[in-house]
């Protein structure tokens, strides 16, 4: 019997005990829970805190690179505005110089040698000084542009003999000889056809000649190489 009663004993007080200490670990937790609802409170702050200030930083550096991009965008209109004009004036001094295709209105000028005689004579042939001639009578009516058998006559260009052809920039060509002019029209073919033009002396000699108005000329550039020999620029 006292064994039952100190067995009794025991278990209850064991119950109270397991009791105590299920109650002494539920405050124990709720504790560390409220300790870790504050700890956890004040990391998230922090970390809110921190994220802010990235965001700032980050705004800021981007407005400073939208105001850079900004700068870069009117340097880069003016810079395109300022190319543009310089391509277009390069366009006009290359059409100056003959280093551009042009087409207009003009006349055309075709030379041939006179073979319909038995007995051909030096003046039935088309020689490098009448093409020299002619070209020079061209420049000074006022051409813009001007070719011989589509070798652009430039500044530098040169009209020599080589035997029983003609050289024109280096170029061998033969009869017949086409002269392209481009300019005002009307008064190239007065001037160049008129009676005591070079022309016409030429046709009183023999050579086969034809001049022709046309609204639709093309003249090729000029495939060389311009160079000064010897002029430099002045100090």
């Amino acid at each position: 019997m006292k064994k039952k009663q100190i067995a009794i004993t025991l278990g209850v007080m064991c119950f109270i005990l397991t009791l105590g200490i299920v109650l002494q670990l539920n405050t124990i937790n709720d504790a560390i829970q409220t300790v870790g609802q504050g700890t956890k409170d004040n990391s998230l702050r922090d970390e809110v805190l921190k994220w802010k200030e990235r965001y700032d930083n980050t705004y800021e550096q981007l407005e400073k690179a939208e105001k850079e991009l900004e700068k870069e965008r009117q340097a880069s209109t003016s810079t395109d505005e300022s190319s543009l004009q310089k391509q277009e004036r390069l366009k006009e001094l290359n059409t100056y110089l003959g280093l551009t295709d042009v087409t207009g209105s003009g006349i055309i000028i075709t030379l041939q040698d006179n073979t319909s005689t038995k007995l051909v004579s030096s003046k039935d042939l088309v020689h490098d000084g009448d093409l020299r001639a002619v070209i020079n009578e061209i420049k000074n009516v006022g051409a813009d542009a001007i070719s011989i058998n589509d070798q652009r006559i430039v500044q530098s260009s040169t009209i020599n003999c080589a035997g029983a052809i003609v050289q024109i920039n280096d170029e061998s060509i033969g009869s017949p000889f086409v002269i392209k002019v481009i300019g005002d029209q009307t008064n190239l073919y007065y001037n160049l056809t008129r009676p005591g033009s070079y022309i016409d002396r030429l046709k009183e000699d023999g050579i086969v000649v034809d001049v022709k108005r046309s609204d639709d000329i093309t003249i090729e550039k000029y495939n060389g190489v311009l160079t000064n020999k010897y002029i430099k620029n002045a100090e």
